[in-house]
């Protein structure tokens, strides 16, 4: 959907990420400009801020902090899987950083390892509302063509059934796809296919943490079957509530 860019910020002298969007992703360059700046406002620890955002060109951008660090699928590449007590502590940051968006109307619709930065050791939850900001016009086209707007392995039931209007409980199911993986070594569902990947979110029983990872306590595992819950009015009541269990 994009291509990313390391640049140098010449006002500021200061090094800075890009990220150009291809024109026909962003139909409606109006309104994802109105959406950036909306979500240009959030401001929290948790949270890649965003520094600017236009057009070029015909070409869609926004511009982002550079953060050194790797991210969360780098982080599984190098080290497998994570301690518990690591893995949830970068959860509960995580759960932060969505809270407040949650809490401002924003759902990111794509959380993931990718989209999760680590700078020194903590976590940074970039790409936010990006998804949002392209419009539901730019989603039905995408998905007429056989695409979504999103990761087949951390997409909630009613993200993969194709629903447009998915809510805060969407990134909360996405969120413990993370820290399952983060605790196993590999997501909940997974399979050859997104196809069938998105088939296993919709039908599979939810698998038990414990099952790979037995040291992990009660409470977590039972947090983390939860906000797995196909019906999202069966998940945790919010992104804080889960945050809180774990």
């Amino acid at each position: 959907m994009a291509t990313v860019f390391q640049a140098e910020d010449l006002r500021h002298g200061r090094t800075v990420a890009i990220k150009v969007l291809w024109p026909e992703i962003a139909e409606d360059l109006a309104r994802f400009t109105l959406e950036i700046r909306l979500i240009a406002r959030l401001q929290h620890p948790n949270i890649l801020p965003l520094l600017d955002s236009g057009e070029a060109a015909g070409f869609p951008y926004y511009v982002a902090p550079y953060v050194s660090g790797s991210t969360l699928r780098e982080e599984f590449r190098r080290s497998g899987r994570l301690p518990v007590i690591d893995a949830c502590r970068l959860a509960a940051e995580i759960a932060d950083g969505l809270g407040a968006a949650h809490r401002a109307g924003i759902v990111h619709r794509d959380v993931k390892p990718e989209n999760i930065l680590l700078s020194d050791g903590h976590a940074l939850i970039a790409d936010f509302g990006i998804a949002r900001a392209l419009g539901p016009s730019t989603e039905r086209r995408i998905t007429a063509s056989g695409m979504s707007l999103g990761t087949p392995q951390y997409m909630s039931p009613e993200q993969a059934a194709g629903e447009l209007d998915v809510g805060p409980a969407s990134d909360q199911y996405s969120l413990a796809c993370v820290l399952f993986e983060a605790l196993t070594g590999a997501p909940p569902f997974d399979a050859v296919t997104p196809a069938a990947v998105i088939a296993r979110h919709l039908t599979a029983p939810i698998p038990a943490v414990t099952t790979s990872r037995p040291e992990t306590p009660p409470t977590v595992a039972k947090a983390i079957a939860r906000a797995l819950a196909k019906d999202p009015s069966a998940r945790h009541p919010s992104i804080e509530a889960f945050r809180l269990q774990l």
